[in-house]
């Protein structure tokens, strides 16, 4: 049986005194069972690219990893939570002109390509996985940069750096805004390539600059990350979708060069969960979607996760939030500062959200 609420559809559930316990304040969704680790479970050592030094490893005890297996459990929640709460809304799609141009193009380019860097933003890793990009770069030699590092928790990020290493992924934690990254960037892209002017020598041929492509989704900060490389404005970069409309091949020193490229998403975007994750954190254009759903749900979201929850929304707005629907804070929210006005009262919420105003949180977290 469900329940629906203001165009959102919310599974109907029943809670335990476990579960009382375990969110208080907050709406359960449907648990999944999870078996509770052995006493010599032990957390393995790796080695990560970049970003704050991993001083984090250590033998978990039986309570730490019970804690851990709580929030994977809580994140499986929201995740299935969320699926239902997009059933009912309008689909979330955008696909610019200059897209299509910019894909043909780039498909292209990567034939000149000796290494491909490719950025996504690390509260939504999985959402900004263009699903077409493996088969695009086959076995190109790859770097992932997972970019606004500073808007996740330590503990966000140490779960994607642990997830990315059992892959065997070359991940770099970065701040586009700052330059943090960038350096070890520019470093491991040299390495990656290295053989290329083996391979030149070996041939007669003089040795050339390395080349690197920027690929990745709308606005998670390709010229950004280009810009610092370089320490000046060389390409164009903005807070919005869907700034950059060309590709650019921009020379740094005497050893690499870089191509800049317009933001790629798919024609048609399946998975609406993403696509809302992508509204949230302002990688998809804003005409695409409606701002009052979008921000309705990011509510309900909030109140979900256990680092924020509705306190946070209270202490920031003193408005009691309903964490089964997120559209009457919206509507109450309209009221106290906006004269009834939903949609600035949404518009508020997320730019809040993207400010960091409710504290810096992913809202992925890895698949188990």
């Amino acid at each position: 049986m469900a329940v629906h609420l203001s165009g959102l559809w919310l599974p109907n559930t029943t809670i335990t005194r476990n579960d009382l316990h375990r969110r208080s304040r907050q709406s359960p969704g449907a648990h999944s069972a999870v078996p509770f680790p052995s006493q010599n479970t032990i957390q393995g050592k790796i080695q990560v690219v970049g970003g704050k030094s991993p001083s984090w490893y250590k033998i978990a005890d039986s309570s730490s990893i019970y804690e851990d297996t709580r929030v994977e459990s809580d994140w499986i929640d929201l995740q299935n939570d969320l699926y239902h709460w997009t059933k009912t809304l309008r689909p979330v799609q955008w696909y610019p002109g200059h897209i299509a141009k910019t894909e043909k193009e780039l498909k292209e380019q990567l034939k000149l390509m000796d290494v491909v860097i490719e950025v996504r933003d690390a509260r939504i890793p999985m959402s900004t996985s263009h699903p077409q990009m493996d088969s695009w770069l086959g076995n190109r030699k790859r770097i992932l940069v997972l970019n606004r590092e500073d808007m996740i928790s330590t503990s966000d990020r140490n779960a994607w750096a642990t997830y990315y290493a059992k892959q065997g992924t070359k991940v770099i934690f970065s701040n586009g805004q700052l330059g943090m990254g960038t350096m070890k960037l520019s470093r491991l892209a040299k390495v990656l390539a290295v053989d290329v002017n083996i391979k030149r020598r070996a041939k007669g041929l003089l040795p050339r600059a390395v080349r690197a492509g920027i690929v990745g989704y709308p606005n998670v900060g390709k010229s950004s990350l280009i810009n610092r490389l370089l320490k000046r404005r060389m390409c164009p970069a903005a807070p919005r979708p869907g700034v950059t409309r060309e590709l650019k091949w921009i020379r740094f020193g005497k050893d690499l060069e870089l191509l800049d490229s317009p933001g790629i998403i798919p024609m048609r975007i399946n998975d609406q969960s993403a696509a809302i994750k992508l509204a949230i954190c302002d990688d998809i254009g804003e005409r695409s979607y409606d701002v009052v759903d979008v921000a309705a749900i990011l509510v309900q979201m909030l109140s979900r996760l256990p680092s924020i929850g509705t306190e946070a929304l209270y202490n920031r707005y003193k408005i009691d939030a309903d964490v089964n629907c997120g559209k009457i804070f919206i509507q109450k929210l309209a009221l106290q500062l906006f004269n009834g006005d939903g949609h600035q009262a949404a518009f508020r919420l997320l730019t809040d959200f993207r400010k960091g105003k409710f504290g810096w949180v992913a809202l992925e977290r890895p698949p188990s």
